[in-house]
């Protein structure tokens, strides 16, 4: 045997020895999750080529984000010290107080309650972590959390950025939003990491960097980083037929991952984006919907004053684009993007008129669903949007002199306006935007009235980007027909366990804005409906003897593997 042949044997004998203390090291930590070196490089899972992962999440946002949270072995008990201002829901958690929440029958756990959510789990979920929130109160939630590594699945969390998805692009808002702990998810609390980071945490308030740090801060202090591969957008989601023996059909996910390459001499890198290939026995969709500004699909939308991104109106305000004497701009929708638009041109005393199609009694319009004393911001919005309406008067009027003029003849109000510069229009509709900067607005009558502007900005929702999937998922919502949409087309899904009905085959599951939940507060809910339906699915299949891999085999398999593999090449290369 050559001295070189030797060496190499060696070097294989450490590897294995490597691989055993790994193994040891992962079992052998008590209460606390197996230890993770960082985000996953899918590159470095294709020597896992015929393996298929239990769960694919697809969306690292505060809703993929929970989810591996419950995925880990993270699992909610009624405390035996616990209360509830609820007494039924209690006296039905303590009917079988051995039973996680993940076990319990959720159906019968919703029965009865009431909430700011149409999804039941949602409004369980929310009422367990933070009972009464709506009323004010800080009621200590009844739930306990252990950690319990052998309910812990096997899966991997896919996202084009850092863990926080959408949270990170908005990221140098000058605006606040509103807290009240409803942006934290289970095991900690937002305030306490504020407080860290802060000395002066005020009047509940929170910045979006804020919330984004404290989502991707949360992934390393839950330790759930192995389970992230980062820089990935997906491509294909398409059922696989049997591809192993005696296996069932499963769900092969394909993309891209963004890899770092060779460091230049400058200190920069160059990037390459890497293929991936990964089977899956389901699938989760939780991406989000702010992929695709929504439009108009009007005339004139184009154009180079008409922006579609509140960051455009950031941008201008950066490069002090409007000051009070600009011409007004407009800001087209009544969701809290466009309240957020308005709210920080009438900061700079720039004229504002407001067109959206709802009415302002519309018990749909976001404001009324609202607290008061949680949001007073959005608060003062509604009363702007309700004081200073728009009246019918001469066809075509040109308002942009009476705003900045402090004075609104056309407005509800006879006496000086309470809310000088501003002006809304409900119940109006764009016709079309022309290069003079004027816009037509229609009312529901029919009138119209043209306002010159500055800038447009049209802040009416957002499409998510399935491009992944077959027609662009239209297939999966409640109207097959249109577009996927977080209010007026969600995916359907089974509200007890998230199952998305009109998937290809079992084990597609859909959560947050897709199938209709805006706040993270609620969203919660789509990742305990999922987590206790893989839970309850998995100990079915223990028991027909048809469970799939815990996380100890699937992962023992996993390194097993990568050995195996770098061994045979680096004895190949020796051979050579």
């Amino acid at each position: 045997m050559t001295e070189r042949r030797q060496q190499q044997l060696r070097d294989t004998s450490r590897a294995a020895g490597s691989h055993k203390r790994f193994k040891q090291q992962r079992r052998g930590r008590g209460g606390s999750p197996p230890g993770r070196t960082g985000e996953m490089d899918l590159h470095d899972k294709e020597v896992l080529r015929g393996d298929i992962w239990p769960v694919v999440i697809i969306g690292n946002g505060p809703s993929g984000i929970c989810l591996s949270y419950l995925l880990s072995g993270y699992t909610p008990y009624l405390s035996p010290e616990a209360s509830h201002p609820n007494p039924l829901l209690y006296s039905k958690l303590a009917e079988q107080p051995h039973l996680s929440l993940l076990e319990q029958d959720l159906e019968y756990l919703c029965e009865g309650l009431e909430g700011r959510s149409s999804n039941p789990v949602a409004v369980l979920f929310d009422s367990l972590l933070l009972p009464d929130s709506d009323f004010g109160f800080d009621h200590t939630s009844p739930l306990e959390w252990r950690y319990e590594p052998e309910r812990a699945v096997p899966h991997l969390v896919l996202g084009k950025g850092p863990p926080g998805g959408a949270w990170h692009a908005m990221e140098g808002s000058m605006l606040t939003l509103s807290l009240a702990n409803w942006m934290e998810l289970p095991g900690l609390k937002l305030k306490d990491w504020m407080r860290d980071k802060r000395r002066n945490v005020r009047n509940d308030r929170a910045t979006p960097a804020e919330i984004a740090s404290y989502y991707q801060h949360y992934v390393s202090q839950m330790s759930l980083e192995q389970n992230f591969a980062c820089g990935t957008v997906v491509t294909s989601v398409s059922r696989q037929p049997s591809c192993q023996e005696g296996s069932p059909p499963c769900w092969r996910v394909m993309g891209l991952q963004r890899r770092e390459g060779e460091e230049l001499g400058d200190g920069s890198t160059v990037s390459e984006e890497v293929p991936f290939s990964l089977l899956a026995h389901n699938v989760v969709l939780a991406t989000g919907t702010h992929d695709i500004p929504a439009r108009l699909g009007v005339e004139g939308e184009s154009l180079p004053f008409v922006c579609h991104s509140f960051w455009d109106l950031e941008a201008a305000i950066t490069r002090g684009e409007l000051d009070q004497s600009s011409d007004p701009v407009l800001v087209v929708g009544a969701g809290l993007t466009a309240a957020d638009a308005v709210l920080a041109t009438h900061h700079l005393s720039t004229p504002v008129f407001h067109a959206f199609r709802r009415s302002i009694t519309d018990p749909e319009l976001i404001f009324n669903q609202l607290p008061k004393l949680l949001y007073p911001e959005y608060h003062k919005v509604y009363q702007m949007m309700t004081q200073q309406q728009h009246q019918p008067s001469h066809p075509q009027q040109d308002h942009t002199r009476d705003l900045h003029h402090h004075s609104t003849p056309s407005s509800s109000s006879s006496s000086v306006p309470r809310y000088p510069g501003y002006l809304s229009f409900p119940c109006h509709r764009v016709v079309e935007f022309s290069p003079d900067r004027k816009c037509v607005l229609e009312s529901d009558a029919g009138e119209q009235t043209v306002v010159q502007v500055s800038k447009a900005l049209v802040l009416i929702g957002a499409h998510p980007n399935l491009s992944f999937l077959d027609n662009n998922g239209c297939s999966l919502g409640l109207n097959p027909e249109e577009p996927i949409s977080c209010r007026r087309n969600p995916i359907e899904v089974d509200p007890f366990t998230n199952r998305v009905i009109a998937a290809d085959g079992p084990g597609m599951y859909a959560m947050g804005p897709l199938v209709g939940e805006n706040f993270v507060r609620f969203l919660k809910g789509g990742a305990l409906a999922i987590a206790s339906d893989l839970t309850k699915r998995q100990k079915e299949e223990a028991e027909r003897g048809e469970g799939e891999l815990s996380i100890d085999r699937f992962m023992d398999r996993c390194v097993d593997r990568q050995v195996a593999t770098q061994t045979e090449a680096e004895l190949f290369l020796v051979d050579v």
